[in-house]
């Protein structure tokens, strides 16, 4: 089996962190819509809190997987050895 490439790698990552951050900002969206009609009064700060939330924490991941190297290792040695067993 052939190695990725490192730009392969880096697309990867980006699609992720894209995603990622993507699904937690519009859970944040519903939640603080939720909460702005039930119990603020139609209030768009609950609503902004949420997607902001949501923001910082999908770019914490990204972050954190850009800068974590050997996760992506890791990754690729537990398939193996899941595969393996």
């Amino acid at each position: 089996m052939a190695s990725k490439r490192s730009e392969d790698e880096y697309g990867e990552k980006v699609n992720r962190a894209i995603v990622d951050t993507g699904v937690k900002m519009a859970t944040g969206l519903v939640v603080g819509g939720v909460f702005s009609l039930v119990l603020f009064k139609r209030r768009t700060w609950p609503i902004a809190f949420g997607v902001g939330t949501g923001f910082g924490m999908g770019y914490s991941n990204a972050e954190n997987d850009f800068q974590n190297k050997n996760a992506a290792l890791l990754k690729r040695l537990q398939v193996d050895i899941q595969l393996h067993n």
